[in-house]
């Protein structure tokens, strides 16, 4: 334990599993207190593992996507601990990989009001908040390397990606002379409650070693390294890091796709 969150208060969305449950664990172990919110009981579990590890959490079942409940989570924040430092904006959804062609208005609605909506909700209040309060703060937004170049993922959810990451820029400037840094967080393929289909598919095939081949990495990311990033967003080691899309996908996104590659020759 290093302490590189001591003294502050952090709201984590989707806390319930994956990123945000490895984040709440680290996050608490580098002396944040946290408040946890999920749409599922399982952010109950999350908090728990945080109090077993001797770390402070409350725990709430909300929808990222309802002003209201972005708002209890703030107020919380207040009640329980008096002020708000961080906020991790983590909470989304997948959308499946329905075409143009055969995706609904209705699943692009819900996919941005979750994954588009949420982050802006949570600038909107927890960002608010902390310009109020005059300390500064740090907010991180979920994106995806879907949100950078199509390949992966459905329309809906790169397009909602792609929006994460553009809201990012547009709010680090609009909160300028805050000292309120906004930076989004760009995974790949990692192992996730979202991605859970693709990795229980590719085990019951037993092809799990080619997940994550098409990076150079040649495998699928824990979200333990994710967790890892979004802890430096919300640190003050990334004291001058405002308004980017850091990308963590094992180097997927370093080039375009090809059938093949072999060193010391064309791709073809």
């Amino acid at each position: 334990m290093t302490g590189r969150l001591e003294g502050k208060v952090a709201i984590i969305t989707g806390a319930g599993s994956g990123i945000g449950r490895a984040a709440a664990l680290l996050f608490a172990s580098e002396g944040a207190r946290l408040v946890l919110g999920d749409k599922t009981a399982a952010v109950n579990d999350t908090q728990a593992a945080v109090a077993a590890a001797g770390g402070q959490a409350v725990a709430l079942q909300i929808d990222a996507g309802v002003e209201a409940d972005v708002q209890k989570l703030v107020a919380t924040a207040i009640e329980q601990y008096g002020q708000l430092d961080v906020a991790f904006a983590n909470a989304g959804i997948g959308g499946g990989m329905a075409g143009i062609f055969e995706a609904t208005p209705e699943l692009w609605s819900e996919v941005l009001r979750v994954n588009l909506i949420g982050p802006f909700l949570m600038i909107k209040h927890a960002g608010k908040h902390m310009a109020d309060a005059g300390k500064g703060g740090a907010i991180i937004c979920t994106a995806s390397v879907a949100g950078l170049r199509s390949g992966a993922g459905g329309p809906a959810y790169s397009a909602s990606k792609a929006g994460v990451i553009n809201l990012v820029t547009v709010a680090a400037q609009q909160l300028s002379e805050t000292n309120v840094r906004v930076n989004a967080l760009c995974p790949g393929l990692t192992e996730t409650g979202m991605t859970k289909p693709t990795f229980d598919y590719a085990q019951a095939k037993g092809v799990t070693h080619k997940l994550g081949r098409l990076n150079p990495l040649r495998r699928a990311a824990q979200p333990d390294e994710l967790a890892q990033v979004a802890l430096f967003l919300a640190s003050e080691q990334s004291s001058y890091v405002n308004g980017q899309a850091i990308v963590v996908d094992g180097g997927l996104s370093t080039s375009h796709p090809v059938t093949r590659q072999v060193t010391g020759q064309t791709a073809v």
